[in-house]
């Protein structure tokens, strides 16, 4: 009734995002005059705290060569609850980039937020070792510590997941005689604020590379102009090197000289070292520029540097998600009896 199979993941990366976060917590034993003579990892694992220490008082004494030792940690998914706060428009949609080919795209609905409960505990013997635990921890919360995520296998769509601590709660089991075994347990509430997602679609779309827009007088008129906008690269995509510099440049000039300009021309856009440059004038092999083009840096080129240039082929190469500038083009009309045919793409007769 809702759909096709499909299974993200999602729970299982929020459980194994959270278990990651505890899988190197260490305790060490010191000797009288303050140096340290062990270190001990504790083991972590999924599943209630009450279980592992139920098979513990089946044991006859912690000195034996058991399975099951203190310390130790758990943790344990709880419960799922609707976060209203995140919520979004259900009918928008989102973008992103094929794996593979960075020029076409996937689009889907925008994913529902959800609260994931989690109950991390640890129990100990010693009041010392539950300390430097719990002090491993707790800094690292203020009260959130994020975890980037990539919520979608072969996309990338990668969110960084909030894991708030809520709660910090603890036991310390020392009445009795002495028999009686003493354990401290400590038990962390923990909130993942994730998101689930729909089925991924398999259907692809090109990325949008023109806009097109034909104007007329009025409604019956014939067309008078069109309004074309294309996407312009703003830095070097095929690497295709036109020269050298042949003198370092700091960061103040703007004549740049090279090997040979031969290749280059005015009003243009080269690429040195990820600075895109505006080429104004050419004097031989020195290149007057203007620095910092299109938002990038502008730092010191060193004698050698590679010259790449920013042209038609880059802006045909433009990735799902780069930056990018915009061309625009006029051209006028007169009576030619012709309209644009999105299906043929070109002017055609009127009927």
């Amino acid at each position: 009734m809702l759909g096709n199979f499909f299974y993200n993941e999602t729970i299982r990366k929020s459980v194994i995002a959270f278990g990651t976060l505890f899988n190197n917590i260490n305790i060490k034993k010191f000797a009288s005059d303050g140096r340290s003579i062990s270190t001990v990892k504790v083991p972590i694992a999924y599943g209630p705290m009450q279980r592992f220490l139920a098979r513990i008082e089946q044991q006859g004494n912690f000195d034996d060569n058991v399975a099951i030792t203190l310390p130790r940690i758990s943790f344990e998914l709880q419960s799922y609850t609707y976060d209203s706060s995140r919520k979004a428009s259900p009918i928008q949609k989102f973008f992103f980039a094929t794996p593979g080919d960075k020029k076409k795209v996937k689009k889907m609905f925008l994913p529902v937020p959800y609260d994931i409960g989690f109950r991390m505990s640890f129990a100990c013997k010693l009041q010392d070792d539950a300390l430097q635990i719990i002090e491993q921890i707790l800094p690292f919360f203020q009260p959130s510590y994020q975890v980037t995520v990539n919520m979608l296998e072969g996309a990338d769509e990668k969110r960084d997941i909030p894991f708030t601590l809520r709660n910090v709660s603890f036991v310390d089991e020392y009445e009795g005689d002495f028999s009686t075994r003493r354990f401290i347990q400590y038990d962390l509430d923990f909130v993942c604020k994730t998101y689930f997602y729909q089925e991924v679609p398999t259907d692809e779309q090109g990325v949008i590379k023109k806009v097109q827009i034909d104007y007329s007088t009025n409604i019956r008129a014939p067309r008078a102009q069109r309004y074309t906008v294309t996407p312009t690269a703003t830095k070097d995509y095929n690497d295709d090197t036109a020269t050298n510099i042949t003198a370092s440049v700091d960061k103040t000039k703007t004549l740049v000289r090279v090997n040979s300009a031969a290749s280059l021309s005015t009003k243009t856009y080269i690429e040195i070292d990820k600075e895109v440059m505006f080429i104004t004038e050419i004097d031989g092999n020195n290149v007057i520029v203007k620095r910092g083009q299109y938002g990038s840096a502008i730092t010191e080129h060193f004698d050698g540097a590679i010259v790449s240039q920013v042209d038609a082929v880059d802006s045909g190469l433009i990735e799902v998600g780069d930056d990018f500038g915009f061309s625009e083009s006029r051209s006028f009309f007169g009576e030619d009896g012709q309209t644009f045919s999105p299906q043929q793409g070109q002017d055609v007769e009127n009927n």
